[in-house]
């Protein structure tokens, strides 16, 4: 699945030295118009070739640094999808092959990706939740919906495994008085159950897979080797992604790491019942590495909420869920082909809308309860159901702005923050009253930044959204930015799509990937701003989300105001 994700990335044997000259044939991009009448004749046999020569060299190596025999299998696993795939996504991307033949690509392999993930899982479930909230907004449609089971719908393990681990880390029996065997989420690490404490406390526990440790780094180093070959440009981000994930495998650092955030958001008025968001207690004193007991926060997934939701709005409007979404879709590629974006209504917008509804609710619900103290009493009659505001839609506009505030204040007020906010990882909450609110989970992956570097990244917002070219390309420079040439339209470009937005102005036309690949072939990337990688991966999962809720945003316009405070208040 990560194969997929990185379809465009690829993950090659770090010494498929065959492959690297295939992709620089001639020193010509790979399945370019110079190539074109040749690409069918050589692309195979001299894949094929690549790997017959390579193989000998290629197996000791990676058989050394992926875990042995069981991550050799895997990484061989892994390569005998995404190889394939890769090339035969270039030549369809270097051949502009119509739509109706990306699209069923796209079906095909994006479910071939999934089994493969299944059946590896490990960090290609992370890849796969990657793809699944459009991360950098490279992926299609087509393999965001195929990945998205995976935000919280992996294969659980069995509980009698479970059991033991929490068994050998707590005394079972004295902790819990209840334990339920079904998980209610799982995930690359761990799942998650729940239980009720001695003391009638209802909780999750978090609990970690064995051996998953050991998996895991081999698959990253699988990965890498593959990026190194086929999309160099990619390895500096996936280094710093590997360093923040492996800071996963200890729960109790999780644990303090939630707790952190809990009281800085508290302090600041971000968190709590009636604020801006959730997060769970963490019960510190039950945690341990492998096991993390917190709070339950009561509601659904983000992307299961918004299904519900959509799934009411039909209704409303005398459809059905599929109808709903066919009609989304078709105006979403009418929006395309005209070059148009297609936005959703603005916050203000929102609650004009939802107050029309809500009033209808109250006098629906008079009716109802009217009828429930009247006619409801006789045999026959059924009571009326009275609707709290759950029936009411969710202000998509104001939650993608509250997201973009907690994790901007995150970042720039605390210099602690989760830098992976994909919508696995958000809840949908409803007050006493029905009323929506944001639950906040899973903190494995904390960034700690210094005020020096939350200054510096401070002044790069607001250098970006003013578009002072200038000042951004020095910014980049003093943040660790360092490329061959050092091309200030580089620094420039690669800022503009790391920190602030990503549109057609910027891409001139291109598929991000194609983008970066440009950039990178521009002037190849020597070192990116290692500190600040964790922050542009937080901003681009925030603004996928947007994206698909068509509310696009600019990150820098969006966390200028908290900048602009945080440089007056800490001068």
């Amino acid at each position: 699945m990560i194969r997929r994700k990185l379809a465009s990335e690829g993950n090659l044997e770090s010494r498929l030295v065959r492959f690297a000259r295939l992709s620089r044939l001639d020193g010509k991009r790979p399945f370019s118009s110079e190539s074109a009448g040749s690409r069918t004749s050589v692309l195979y046999p001299l894949l094929g070739g690549s790997v017959v020569l390579a193989t000998a060299g290629a197996t000791k190596y990676v058989h050394d640094n992926v875990g042995g025999t069981e991550g050799l299998t895997r990484s061989l696993s892994f390569y005998s999808f995404a190889i394939p795939k890769y090339v035969e996504y270039r030549y369809h991307m270097y051949n502009k092959s119509p739509d109706h033949v990306w699209d069923k690509l796209d079906t095909d392999t994006s479910k071939t990706a999934l089994d493969k993930a299944y059946e590896l899982e490990g960090f290609y479930i992370k890849g796969g939740q990657m793809v699944a909230a459009n991360m950098g907004g490279a992926f299609p449609q087509i393999w965001q919906d195929t990945m998205s089971v995976l935000q919280d719908q992996v294969p659980p393990q069995d509980f009698t495994v479970i059991k033991d681990i929490v068994s050998s880390e707590l005394d079972f029996d004295e902790v819990f008085s209840s334990f339920e065997e079904t998980p209610i989420g799982s995930a690359a690490i761990g799942q998650v159950h729940r239980a009720t404490l001695k003391n009638g406390t209802p909780v999750v526990v978090k609990v970690r897979y064995p051996n998953v440790e050991r998996i895991l780094r081999g698959d990253v180093v699988t990965i890498k080797m593959f990026a190194q070959i086929a999309q160099p440009v990619h390895v500096p981000a996936l280094e710093e992604i590997e360093e923040q994930f492996m800071t996963e495998f200890d729960y109790v650092q999780e644990g303090q790491q939630l707790e952190n955030v809990r009281k800085n958001l508290r302090k600041a008025g971000l968190e709590g019942p009636g604020k801006a968001c959730r997060v769970p207690k963490p019960y510190l004193h039950l945690c341990t590495e492998r096991v993390l007991v917190m709070e339950e926060l009561h509601g659904v997934k983000l992307a299961d909420g918004l299904k519900d939701e959509m799934g009411i709005q039909a209704r409303r409007e005398g459809k059905t869920t599929e109808q709903y979404m066919s009609e989304m879709k078709q105006k979403e590629r009418l929006a395309k082909e005209r070059g148009e974006e297609l936005k959703g209504p603005s916050s203000s917008e929102y609650d004009m809308y939802i107050s029309v509804l809500n009033k209808q609710r109250l006098v629906s619900n008079t009716l109802r309860k009217l009828h429930n103290i009247s006619v409801g009493w006789f045999p026959g009659n059924k009571m009326k159901v009275i609707e709290d505001k759950s029936a009411l839609p969710v202000n998509h506009a104001k939650m993608i702005d509250d997201l973009f505030y907690i994790h901007g204040h995150e970042i720039l007020v605390d210099g602690y923050f989760n830098g992976d906010c994909h919508p696995g990882n958000i809840m949908l909450l409803r007050e006493v009253d029905g009323s929506p609110s944001i639950g906040l989970i899973d903190y494995g992956q904390v960034k700690k930044i210094s005020k020096e570097t939350r200054h510096l990244f401070a002044r790069l917002l607001i250098a970006l959204d003013d578009d002072n070219k200038e000042e951004i390309v020095r910014l980049m420079q003093k943040a660790g930015m360092k490329t061959e040439k050092m091309d200030p339209e580089v620094l420039y470009l690669y800022a503009k799509v790391s920190y602030d937005t990503i549109n057609d102005k910027i891409l001139q036309g291109k598929h991000i990937q194609l983008f970066m690949e440009d950039l990178e072939s521009r002037d190849p990337i020597v070192q990116l701003p290692t500190e600040l990688l964790m922050a542009s991966r937080c901003s681009i999962l925030l603004r996928g989300l947007a994206m698909a809720l068509h509310q696009n945003r600019s990150a820098a316009s969006a966390w200028r105001p908290i900048a602009e405070r945080v440089l007056q208040t800490e001068a």
